[in-house]
């Protein structure tokens, strides 16, 4: 039976979002074949565990900076564990929207109109942000700005004027060195999950229809109401084909591994924008890459059991690699 340390908590602003997934793992985990424990990491950075023992494999629920940046997953390979999830790079480039669009840009992946903002002091007027970030045709047009490296809608802002524009720099700034403008794009907010290491799929997509001006953190994570979730999503088959290969070509170029969840607009005419990567997406039972999964044929606990073995499958293959070049 295999020892799995359920990884949570952390010292982001999406802490308690960890908590909430790692709760539902830890519940749904078949414990015929793992034998689970939970390990938390406080806000204050200090480590709690059910008992000090060794572990098979990690499985890290952590959301935002200091955990789903690269920075765990490093220290996880350095002490030669097993883990969930995608590894330094993967992890390190799909945080950082900057980096990650860059890439999508390289790899001919269809984006939105961007800005990177490192230094307040030379932050562009509102006016010239408005007309380089407004749709081809258009004088101007709403934009958002966020921090480059934060998940879970914190610290986003929809900005539509002068007033707003300040605010929003501000509230940006609070999360980040590294703030990113980005293009609005009228369109439907679609969802779609990848699971696998070299050979990845791609589940059905899901749609969230939000009650709110956009998918915000309250309208996520406070408003019960803020959005529905539609999953499968009412697509067609040629568009369904096309978000699947898509959001496969953004996990591969991204060199994710494991888990993933990409997020896309699919505009009026059919044009299909790559919005970003979550490379440790929301895993509650309730979550849309474990609802995505679910309607895809696979359910929750034997998702849990999937993404473990993968784990294990990449760092196997990965020892004995280390082994022949010795």
């Amino acid at each position: 039976m295999k020892k799995v340390g359920i990884l949570f908590g952390g010292k982001s602003a999406e802490h308690e979002i960890s908590l909430l997934s790692a709760k539902n793992v830890y519940d749904a985990i078949d414990k015929n074949i793992f034998e689970p424990a939970l390990i938390k990491i406080e806000k204050s950075g200090q480590w709690r565990m059910d008992a000090v023992s060794g572990f098979d494999v990690i499985f890290p629920i952590l959301h935002g900076p200091f955990g789903e940046d690269g920075t765990m997953q490093g220290f996880l390979k350095l002490a030669g564990l097993p883990f969930v999830g995608p590894g330094v790079l993967g992890s390190a480039v799909g945080m950082d929207k900057d980096v990650m669009k860059r890439l999508f840009r390289e790899a001919g992946i269809p984006i939105g109109k961007f800005i990177v903002l490192k230094n307040r002091v030379k932050a562009p007027s509102f006016a010239e942000a408005e007309a380089a970030l407004a749709p081809d045709g258009c004088r101007s047009s709403p934009f958002f700005i966020k921090p480059a490296n934060m998940g879970s809608s914190v610290g986003i802002s929809k900005v539509n004027n002068e007033a707003e524009y300040a605010a929003a720099l501000n509230e940006a700034f609070l999360y980040d060195t590294k703030i990113i403008m980005e293009e609005f794009i009228p369109g439907r907010e679609i969802e779609c999950a990848v699971l696998g290491n070299e050979d990845p799929a791609a589940s059905l997509p899901g749609e969230i229809i939000t009650s709110h001006d956009f998918y915000s953190y309250d309208a996520k994570y406070l408003d019960e109401k803020g959005a529905a979730l539609e999953i499968p999503a009412k697509l067609d088959q040629e568009t369904i084909k096309r978000i699947q290969d898509t959001a496969i070509k953004v996990f591969v170029t991204l060199c994710c591994e494991g888990i993933s969840r990409v997020d896309f607009f699919l505009k009026p005419n059919g044009g299909l924008i790559v919005n970003e990567i979550n490379t440790m997406p929301g895993f509650t039972k309730i979550s849309m890459y474990p609802k995505m999964w679910e309607a895809s044929g696979i359910n929750y606990t034997d998702l849990i059991t999937k993404l473990i073995d993968l784990a294990v499958s990449r760092f196997e293959k990965e020892q004995k690699l280390k082994t022949s070049v010795v």
